[in-house]
């Protein structure tokens, strides 16, 4: 993309793709609302949707005109903003939807907002600007320390509300950048072994294969790293198979249930494996060409749990059928490559801009791949919306926020 004026040129093909998405995600919404079960809530989501798009689109309107430079200069001011927006959750927030316990939202009487969707836009901005100053890039695991602590903050307190979902996000933003920031794969490789070593530590002698393969690698790599950083790396490996105990007896017990009806669902089919099991029969029951807009029985039934939420996709699979699917998932792969398209034609002077729209790219391709994932039981249950489809005000607006910084 080229610049103009200090603004950020307008890529119609993606605001076109997006509000297609977002036209596409009304309509589902609707869909998702009839049911032979009557719900008011669900019913009228549809047109609390289409109010949040118009919304949406006089806030992209407006910002979309933005000089670039305030964009940088309001970086780390909205990240603070946000992160005590994250700690006042914690006192004051509320639950919504199924799980108990969840404190994400604010209310603010004739509505409410989730701080976590405007902290993952700030925490981009805040850490494009850091990673923009870094021109030789990051090749040292002390490099990535002051990033890592920078995403940390805000993804401990989503954490604690606790929002796994939300919080995976944070995950992608911080490794799609550094890698947009020339930190090499490798080291990449390294920083997230310790997360590979929590999940595989449930079996001693798969850890034990792998921690050797780790040091094996990092003698490898010995002239790249000190042993001061080799050390930290095996350390942290033992500390999170160390802590994967008790980190398992701290979860909830819902989230507990959904680890392990995402290992088989048949373990509580009527509890915690019901919202897995019922979006597999609808993504199936779809077949090639689907059941037909409004059609679907299970949704119908009301059978299919938050149909009109994080279980979207069910409902674009059991209607819409493999057709259907498919092109949702070409829509999403149009915008997420556009994205990296757009930062690709930006040149070295413009590195907080490719930062930006990488770290968007990373927000939003986590947001699919658990979404989608979760649907068709690849990935645990965690609550994470599908953008610009499912429902939700405050996801769409910020969403539609990104857009406007992003074009």
């Amino acid at each position: 993309m080229i610049r103009l004026l200090d603004h950020w040129a307008i890529d119609r093909q993606l605001v076109g793709g997006i509000i297609g998405l977002s036209v596409f995600g009304i309509v589902m919404i609707y869909s998702a609302g009839q049911v032979h079960v009557p719900n008011v809530v669900t019913e009228r989501a549809w047109v609390r949707q289409i109010q949040w798009f118009m919304f949406a689109l006089v806030a992209f309107s407006v910002l979309s005109r933005v000089p670039l430079r305030w964009v940088e200069w309001a970086a780390i001011p909205s990240y603070a903003i946000s992160i005590l927006l994250l700690a006042a959750t914690l006192v004051i927030g509320e639950g919504r939807g199924t799980a108990s316990g969840v404190k994400s939202w604010i209310d603010l009487g004739p509505f409410g907002f989730q701080p976590a969707e405007v902290a993952k836009l700030a925490t981009i901005l805040a850490l494009a600007q850091l990673l923009a100053q870094k021109e030789a890039g990051l090749n040292s695991l002390r490099e990535l320390v002051a990033p890592g602590l920078m995403v940390a903050v805000p993804l401990m307190l989503v954490l604690r509300q606790p929002d796994l979902g939300t919080a995976l996000a944070f995950v992608g933003i911080l490794f799609a950048m550094l890698y947009w920031a020339a930190t090499p794969v490798w080291l990449l490789v390294l920083c997230a072994s310790p997360v590979l070593g929590l999940f595989i530590s449930y079996d001693t002698g798969i850890w034990s294969i792998y921690i050797l393969f780790v040091i094996g690698f990092l003698f490898f790599m010995r002239y790249r790293l000190s042993l001061l950083e080799s050390s930290a790396v095996v350390l942290a490996n033992f500390a999170t198979a160390t802590i994967s105990r008790p980190l398992w007896d701290s979860l909830a017990a819902y989230q507990q249930n959904r680890i392990l009806v995402y290992l088989d669902p048949q373990v509580d089919p009527r509890g915690a494996g019901y919202q897995v099991i019922q979006s597999k029969l609808a993504i199936g029951s779809g077949e090639f060409g689907g059941q037909g807009f409004t059609a679907g029985a299970q949704k119908r039934f009301d059978f299919l749990p938050e149909q009109h939420t994080d279980f979207i996709f069910a409902v674009v699979g059991e209607e819409f059928g493999f057709v259907g699917a498919t092109l949702a998932l070409l829509a999403f792969a149009f915008v997420l490559s556009r994205l990296v398209r757009m930062a690709s034609h930006l040149g070295e002077s413009q590195a907080f801009a490719g930062l930006v729209l990488l770290g968007i790219f990373g927000a939003w391709l986590v947001h699919v791949f658990v979404n989608i994932g979760m649907t068709i039981g690849v990935v645990p249950i965690t609550g994470i919306p599908l953008p610009f489809v499912s429902y939700g005000g405050t996801f769409l607006l910020m969403s539609w926020v990104a857009v406007a910084i992003a074009v």
